[in-house]
């Protein structure tokens, strides 16, 4: 008799060990990608069980994309997957809109039969104090006295009306606002999953689930502050983000990756080059045996199918990427609501060592300074993205950047108005060199001066686009004073510039004579 009661505890035993019970896994961890992103949850196993079942999920992702992952000690089994439709299972979020603006109709309700009674108690009160036919006899002894109940209690019901009209139009603020919620979050809900997985879990611990998702991404930005008086950049590395999964992220462990595992990863597989010699067809016969066309028939119009209707997000994407993936750990946990708002988050912070220095570039047609500062490249990837820029304090602007377009950072914090630039024009003649040779030439003689106005030394460099001919009926000499110091600068051909460090209140002249002959008949191409 003890061992059949010991037998049956132990049945009972098994069978509470062993039940699936229905279990929120919450998001954990987030790898974001450009324009799609890895979630991770974490379910809590007990020992001894053999079924777990993963409810609340949305079904908007790869099921291929699912994996299962488990401590030392549980073994996982089958796995299966299961949608609901919306309907029968909405989200959390949409149950709580669904109960807040039932609420605020109850309440909006309760307000309109406040109102149509007080309305009838004041029809009443007109008519007993208009004296109609059904008005009830008033004695004249209590005449002061019911009239100043009627003019009372008239008063108390336009109070009444006046307060409860002030109560619904706060209400129906509110309602509208939480319908509007409720239509986003049904528009953007999908049907929900469950995934149930077999165990085997001699001793509790962790599974962690994964799965790619689509409607997320990020994208760089930057923060520049220069400091001229120490000659130092404050570069800050941020990234925006974004996402429109259908869930809320609520306190979770973010890592940002430049991979992008929606893309292609099939090698490409080249087909052979093959030629096939066909001899020609005596093609009389076969419009001798073509049979006569069919009639025409009336044009019908085709108007194409309407388009479903989407709303406009657009996931932030990387535009360029690194030669292999790159990570990045957002310190401080994120929270990002699914709505498809931008949030800024920090990565990293660093002081950079600059080398200042006015860049002048008076062919281009903008004669003016514009400060810039050159740093060396830090260790770690870079990628392209918008940096805005500070300089000693104030905003200056923002530029697209793309950090490996050189061996350095060059970055450019505005014009100095104290730094003047003016082009003297000495010669721009054009003519014939021979009446018999039919040549022409050009002849191009401009003098750069600059004038700084600074209380200290300032470096400046004035860069210089010499003509650079690529056909040998076009001749070009060049003369050039001074003596440019630096030659195709940043390997590109015929850029000369003259590097200076001007004192206070000095300033320097550059001439440029250009002499280019060129053929009577024909065209050149970038003559100004």
């Amino acid at each position: 008799m003890a061992f059949r009661q010991m037998g049956a505890v132990g049945i009972a035993l098994a069978a509470v060990t062993t039940a699936a019970g229905a279990t929120d896994a919450p998001i954990r961890s987030v790898t974001l990608y450009p324009g799609s992103a890895t979630v991770e949850r974490v379910v809590q196993v007990a020992p001894g069980a053999a079924q777990v079942e993963i409810t609340g999920l949305l079904a908007n992702f790869d099921k291929d994309t699912i994996r299962l992952q488990a401590d030392p000690g549980i073994q996982v089994g089958q796995v299966v997957t299961r949608d609901v439709a919306r309907a029968d299972s909405p989200s959390p979020r949409e149950a709580d809109l669904e109960a807040k603006v039932q609420a605020l109709q109850d309440q909006v309700a309760a307000i309109d039969a406040d109102i149509k009674s007080a309305r009838i108690a004041q029809g009443y009160l007109e008519r007993l104090g208009g004296g109609g036919d059904k008005a009830a006899p008033v004695d004249a002894k209590n005449l002061a006295g019911t009239l100043d109940a009627i003019r009372k209690g008239a008063l108390d019901a336009l109070e009444r009306v006046r307060n409860d009209d002030v109560k619904k139009r706060a209400l129906a603020k509110q309602l509208d606002a939480a319908k509007r919620d409720l239509a986003r979050a049904q528009a953007g809900a999908r049907d929900s999953r469950t995934i149930t997985v077999q165990l085997a879990a001699r001793q509790g611990g962790k599974l962690v689930l994964t799965y790619q998702v689509g409607r997320a991404g990020w994208k760089p930005t930057y923060r520049a502050s220069l400091d001229s008086a120490a000659s130092t950049i404050d570069l800050e590395r941020l990234a925006t983000i974004s996402q429109k999964t259908g869930e809320d992220w609520s306190n979770v462990k973010l890592r940002l990756s430049t991979g992008q595992p929606d893309l292609a990863v099939y090698a490409p597989d080249p087909s052979p080059w093959l030629l096939n010699y066909r001899p020609p067809v005596d093609t009389s016969a076969l419009y001798r045996a073509m049979p006569a066309p069919p009639p025409e028939l009336p044009l019908v119009e085709v108007k194409p199918a309407p388009a479903l209707e989407q709303d406009d997000y657009v996931a932030p994407t990387v535009e360029t990427q690194g030669t292999f993936t790159t990570e990045f750990d957002v310190p401080a946990r994120v929270t990002l609501a699914s709505d498809g708002r931008e949030v800024t988050v920090g990565l990293s912070r660093q002081t950079l060592q600059a080398e200042q220095r006015d860049l002048i570039v008076p062919r281009s047609g903008n004669d003016v300074a514009v400060v810039t500062a050159r740093a060396s490249r830090p260790d770690g990837v870079w990628l392209p993205g918008q940096v805005q820029l500070q300089r000693d304090g104030a905003y200056v602007g923002a530029q697209q950047w793309d950090a490996q377009a050189g061996d350095r950072f060059l970055f450019a914090f505005g014009r100095d108005p104290l730094v003047r630039v003016t082009v003297e024009h000495l010669d721009r003649k054009s003519g014939q060199t021979g009446f018999f040779n039919g040549a022409n030439r050009k002849h191009i003689a401009d003098t750069y001066v600059v004038t700084s106005t600074h209380r200290q030394s300032v470096a400046v460099l004035l860069l210089e686009p010499t003509p650079v001919s690529e056909s040998d009926k076009v001749t070009v000499k060049t003369a050039l004073h001074p003596e440019p110091d630096v030659r195709d600068w940043e390997h590109r051909r015929g850029l000369v510039g003259w590097s200076r460090t001007l004192k206070p209140n000095e300033t320097a002249r550059f001439d440029v004579d250009y002499v280019i002959d060129y053929p009577k008949e024909g065209y050149v191409q970038g003559l100004p």
